[in-house]
């Protein structure tokens, strides 16, 4: 069974572990354990769905987490596993939109959740903590939404390519094609 308590000093040592909090001091992370939760996940558990609201974020203690999306073109698809220090659900708490993916636990999974409406309240009471996290998560968005637009670049470039193929082999067979561009 996933652990449920923890000692002070080893979620620090954690989240100093952890990529997203790595620039923060540990006064600064003592501002942040105070609004965790712990969540124990057991195998195939649903931590959120696509479409519904953000109302926290996480971070991946011990255990894997499955993130997929559907498809209106075909079958759900995976879009990655996480696991331990990996933090997700961050688009959600920064836009306010509902969730884009589905995130599911593989296996026995440990989380450390904040409630948005804990982090909303370090960002109002001017907590430096709560600034640095979400310049951290907008280097994350940035950081996909780069690596989206390479593969939209790549995608584009291949379709075209096919098309050229195809229009190269049709060309013979079909009397009065029109021209490629």
């Amino acid at each position: 069974m996933p652990r449920t308590s923890f000692t002070l000093e080893q979620v620090v040592s954690f989240l100093l572990d952890t990529p997203m909090f790595e620039d923060l001091s540990t006064s600064e992370l003592s501002e942040v354990v105070g609004v965790l939760q712990v969540q124990c996940m057991r195998d195939g558990g649903v931590i959120f769905r696509e479409g519904e609201p953000g109302d926290g974020w996480y971070l991946v203690w011990e255990g894997r987490i499955e993130v997929t999306r559907s498809s209106e073109l075909g079958p759900t698809r995976s879009i990655e596993i996480l696991g331990p220090h990996a933090s997700f659900g961050e688009t959600s708490v920064i836009d306010g939109q509902p969730r884009g993916v589905t995130a599911r636990s593989v296996g026995e999974t440990t989380l450390l959740r904040i409630p948005r409406r804990e982090f909303e309240r370090l960002l109002e009471e001017d907590s430096l903590a709560a600034y640095k996290l979400a310049l951290a998560m907008a280097r994350v968005v940035c950081r996909w939404h780069r690596q989206t637009m390479a593969e939209l670049a790549d995608a584009a470039v291949e379709r075209d390519a096919m098309a050229s193929a195809v229009r190269d082999r049709l060309e013979p067979l079909v009397p009065g094609l029109p021209p490629g561009e």
